[in-house]
């Protein structure tokens, strides 16, 4: 159900959005009683498209009330006397407003009108809009234009992976105690090693999310490319490569050292509700970096940000909410991976020492000293 649900539910909101933006209205003209006398010339913009809502002047609200009632009209606006001072206007519709791109079209004609006794040039840059830049906090990464959804994207994708991740290590937890509750684990141990019982989980259930993400990928992308042909924004999103390969190195360690830390809390608690409790607070160690989001935008360089890159459980996180802010120090990337690497190592062993004990100790919980103890082998 997660692997094809999530996929039903990205195909569902991306349709409902096409659907908003493009379709946003049933095509009917727009009506408008001009009360200030702004659009006695009905100006359209010069690079009006086919799909360009027609506007319908009504000489007073009554008519174009009656035009609405009638269902010539899907909605109408009324430009009050004093709009140059109070910039309101007011829409009437009767079931439904009129969408997005009907209410763009009459402020671009709004727009045109208004505009009709300024100089060409001015006005044509008035019609343009403006051309944004944003860049980040310390000028080492922008976007322009269209492409500032890409500012935003390795945010969203790190967001998206550390939920497949966690979600999974959640599997993990779940297998460990349920053998250890019915005492599976005993027949086990007598043809296994811990080593290879957790090797053998980590490898199979690793597999499992990353066939969720390829499903789930995949779905995004084949959404990409269909709403890309009715939205324009979507067109400007580019695939980010080099994140791509960073989010590919980190998966891995970062993965393990999740599946040391269930494994060995599986093996530390007598039942599931005790392993739910402790690793929902070792999930906060994973999540930390989501309380900087601010200051990541901010001052994505800042001290603390660059110590909950290079600390293990936040390195993953901490990197995608820096990425689309600024480029991060290649001595970073790579002490911070070499850290997680390290103790995804000492996870994964550590957990193989307390899972030895703690499996053997039925009904009996094992605290943490305990454990600390058998970790250093005592």
């Amino acid at each position: 159900m997660g692997t094809l649900g999530v996929p039903l539910l990205i195909v569902v909101v991306m349709a409902v959005s096409i659907a908003v933006a493009v379709g946003g209205g049933d095509g009917k003209p727009l009506g408008y009683v001009d009360q200030a006398g702004l659009l006695a010339d009905e100006i359209y913009p010069p690079d009006k498209g086919d799909d360009f809502s027609t506007m319908l002047a009504f000489p007073d609200e009554a008519a174009a009330r009656a035009a609405l009632e009638n269902g010539d009209i899907q909605a109408f606006y009324i430009v009050p006397q004093d709009y140059m001072q109070s910039l309101q206007m007011t829409l009437y519709y009767w079931d439904d407003p009129p969408g997005e791109g009907p209410r763009d079209d009459f402020d671009d004609f709004m727009r045109a009108n208004l505009a009709s006794n300024l100089p060409g040039d001015v006005r044509q840059r008035l019609l343009e809009g403006i051309d944004l830049t944003m860049r980040s906090a310390d000028g080492r990464r922008e976007a322009v234009g269209g492409n500032l959804i890409n500012f935003f994207m390795p945010f969203v994708a790190g967001m998206f992976f550390v939920f497949s991740v966690m979600a999974s290590a959640g599997y993990l937890l779940q297998a460990v105690t349920d053998e250890k509750e019915n005492r599976t684990v005993e027949i086990i141990f007598t043809s296994l090693t811990p080593e290879q019982i957790i090797g053998g989980k980590a490898v199979g259930l690793i597999s499992v999310a990353l066939s969720q993400l390829l499903v789930w990928v995949l779905t995004v992308v084949l959404g990409l490319i269909i709403g890309a042909r009715f939205v324009e924004l979507l067109r400007a999103i580019e695939v980010p490569w080099d994140f791509v390969l960073v989010v590919a190195v980190y998966f891995l360690p970062a993965y393990a050292l999740i599946a040391g830390m269930m494994t060995a809390i599986g093996g530390m608690v007598t039942d599931m509700q005790q392993g739910r409790q402790i690793s929902g607070v070792l999930n906060m160690l994973f999540v930390l970096p989501f309380f900087f989001t601010a200051m990541a935008f901010a001052d994505p360089n800042s001290p603390i940000l660059v110590a909950l890159t290079l600390f293990p459980t936040t390195a993953f996180v901490t990197i995608t909410l820096r990425w689309g802010a600024t480029v991060i120090p290649a001595w970073q990337l790579i002490l911070s991976w070499l850290l997680l690497v390290a103790s995804a190592v000492l996870s994964v062993w550590a957990s193989a020492r307390v899972f030895r004990v703690g499996m053997l100790r039925y009904g009996q919980r094992l605290d943490f000293r305990a454990a600390f103890k058998v970790i250093r082998g005592r």
